[in-house]
C-alpha cells in the first residue's frame, strides 16, 4: 500500500490499521499527543461509549481523527480492501489540502489549524 505524502502507519494488525501524519511535526512537543492526525481502519466501529453494539462485527469502519473528540467517518466497508481504499482515499485529499477539517470543530484550536493549513495542500 503506498500511502499519500506525510503519513505512516503507525500499527498494524488483523482488525485494526492505523495512520499517522506526520509524527515528526505533531510529536508532542509543539502540539499536544492527542492533536497527532490519525486514520482508524478497523472491524467493528470504535466506540468509547458503553451500551450495545451499533454495527455488524463483519462491518470496516474508517475514521479520520484530528483529537479525541475530534473526528469524521466514513460509512461502513463490508470488507477490509473497500476500507483501505477508503482510508487512502481520506488520507489523499487530507495531504492535497481538499479536507475540510476546519468544519469538524465547534471550538477550534487555530494555530493547530494554521500549521494543517501550512503542512497540506
Amino acid at each position: 500500500m503506498e500511502l499519500p505524502d506525510g503519513w505512516r502507519v503507525w500499527s498494524e494488525s488483523n482488525d485494526r490499521l492505523i495512520l499517522a501524519y506526520r509524527p515528526d511535526v505533531f510529536d508532542g512537543a509543539g502540539y499536544p499527543a492527542p492533536c497527532l492526525p490519525t486514520i482508524y481502519v478497523t472491524r467493528g466501529q470504535r466506540d468509547r461509549r458503553p451500551g450495545p453494539e451499533r454495527s455488524r462485527p463483519e462491518e470496516w469502519f474508517v475514521t479520520l481523527y484530528l483529537e479525541p473528540d475530534v473526528s469524521h467517518e466514513r460509512p461502513a466497508s463490508d470488507d477490509r480492501e473497500a476500507a483501505l481504499d477508503d482510508a487512502l482515499e481520506v488520507a489523499r485529499a487530507f495531504a492535497e489540502g481538499e479536507f475540510d477539517y476546519r468544519a469538524m470543530y465547534q471550538v477550534p484550536r487555530e494555530a493547530y489549524l494554521d500549521e494543517l493549513d501550512r503542512l497540506t495542500g
